[in-house]
């Protein structure tokens, strides 16, 4: 890719974003330390709620808190971490756990208050100087004849294993939702050994004795059980948002275990026979025994937002849901801390 070696380019999502992030931060610690603005003045400390523990509220409330501040942080499921819990089931993302553990720490050495299980009511809310929502975003609806049938899933649904997943499955949307989906639902069993099984699908050669650490590829990938149909209604591309130097990974990894996808797709309506559609003109259907929508999120604002009156801000995909990844969720959390 580019003229990239393949060893090279295969460097995971998850040491990019650390990279980038670290970069970003080291650069404001050191911007910090030599101006004097690490810690906020005495008199302007500030009593802050932050509603949502997501990656974004994490990284507010964390950054926040280092500053003086003292922050309460409210979330209503019983464990931190939001959407990015969902990111670790995908294969290949499980170091995303490393992330929740770094933060669980950063929690406690901050002295961040810290309530699972609790949706704040405009009251509570009301008893800060600050509120800063970081409520996250939900999957969006797709409105189509048929789709209250019960083959229909979000892809939430589907990463969690709420519900059972069929033999013959469409995926709505060709973002970065629905090729973890694809991924998750097609991936084979795990390898006794997961580095040396990667190395041997894709030709590196880890001891490093080749010219460019390359190998013939020999491993032979095993069509998947399942028969997955990606479709999108943009005529573009499918997965043209991934990575430049990943996307074209998961594209061969998943084309290689048999996954079709199809751009430029209209949707009709499901029915008994699947799922009816409109591409290049012609009428198509495709067999469904389920069908997992990943057509996007949606901003989640709790209503009592509406009804406070302190300062309030929005970080993450309560901000705005569209492309919405982590190493923006993190930032938006990190730059509002700094400016309160």
């Amino acid at each position: 890719v580019f003229g990239i070696p393949r060893s090279i380019a295969l460097v995971d999502f998850n040491l990019s974003l650390l990279l980038f992030v670290g970069f970003r931060v080291s650069i404001r610690t050191l911007r910090e330390r030599f101006t004097g603005e690490d810690k906020v003045a005495q008199a302007s400390l500030e009593r802050i709620a932050i509603v949502g523990a997501g990656v974004a509220g994490l990284s507010c409330a964390t950054v926040a808190a280092e500053r003086g501040h003292a922050v309460t942080l409210f979330e209503q499921a019983d464990r931190i971490g939001g959407q990015f819990n969902l990111a670790a089931h995908i294969p290949g993302k499980e170091e995303f756990h490393q992330t929740l553990r770094y933060f669980r720490r950063r929690l406690e050495v901050t002295g961040v208050t810290l309530r699972l299980g609790t949706r704040p009511d405009a009251a509570t809310l009301g008893s800060f100087d600050e509120v800063v929502f970081a409520s996250g975003v939900r999957p969006r609806k797709v409105s189509v004849e048929g789709f209250d049938d019960p083959r229909v899933m979000t892809y939430s649904e589907a990463i969690e294993g709420r519900r059972p997943i069929g033999e013959r499955v469409v995926v709505i949307g060709a973002g970065g939702i629905g090729f973890d989906v694809a991924t998750l639902i097609t991936a084979p069993p795990p390898a006794a050994d997961p580095v040396a099984a990667f190395a041997a699908r894709w030709g590196i050669d880890r001891s490093l004795a080749r010219p460019g650490g390359l190998l013939p590829v020999t491993a032979e990938v095993a069509a998947a059980s399942r028969q997955v149909t990606v479709l999108q209604r943009k005529v573009s591309k499918p997965g043209d948002s991934l990575g430049r130097t990943t996307g074209w990974i998961h594209r061969a990894e998943l084309k290689d275990r048999g996954v079709r996808f199809y751009a430029g797709v209209e949707y009709v309506a499901l029915r008994a026979d699947g799922l009816h559609v409109i591409r290049d003109g012609r009428d198509e259907v495709y067999a469904a025994d389920t069908v997992i929508v990943c057509a996007g999120q949606e901003s989640v604002l709790p209503v009592e937002a509406q009804a406070l009156r302190v300062p309030v801000h929005l970080i993450g995909g309560v901000r705005l849901a569209a492309e919405l990844d982590a190493e923006r969720a993190i930032r938006d959390g990190a730059e509002l801390a700094a400016r309160l």
